[in-house]
């Protein structure tokens, strides 16, 4: 660490000012980027060809759509989506806050 302490993150403070879609690196951990989502509005259709997505839910609630059907998510629930497999989220009621865990170099392909 040379002398230097590692930065403190602070989730409200990361997602307090951000309306309608945010989504933005907090962090880097190997080769995988933490960022955090703020929604007030969904997400459009897409897929991510060579890395899985997991989400973590911190506030609010999440809709996962699929292809086949969708799941909702509390605070607390995490959900891992498999590389190539068709999603969009979108805000259940007013807003959500999610943490999502991807490799760095993720692509995003809309559909």
């Amino acid at each position: 660490m040379n002398g230097h302490l590692p930065e403190v993150i602070t989730l409200k403070t990361e997602s307090s000012t951000h309306f309608g879609y945010d989504n933005h690196p907090i962090a880097e951990i190997n080769d995988h980027v933490v960022r955090i989502s703020t929604m007030t509005e969904p997400y459009h259709w897409h897929f991510h060809p060579n890395s899985d997505e997991t989400f973590l839910v911190i506030e609010g609630r999440l809709s996962i759509e699929f292809e086949g059907g969708s799941l909702e998510l509390d605070p607390g629930q995490l959900l891992t989506i498999p590389r190539g497999v068709r999603h969009r989220t979108r805000p259940v009621g007013g807003r959500s806050v999610n943490l999502t865990f991807e490799l760095a170099r993720s692509e995003t392909v809309g559909v």
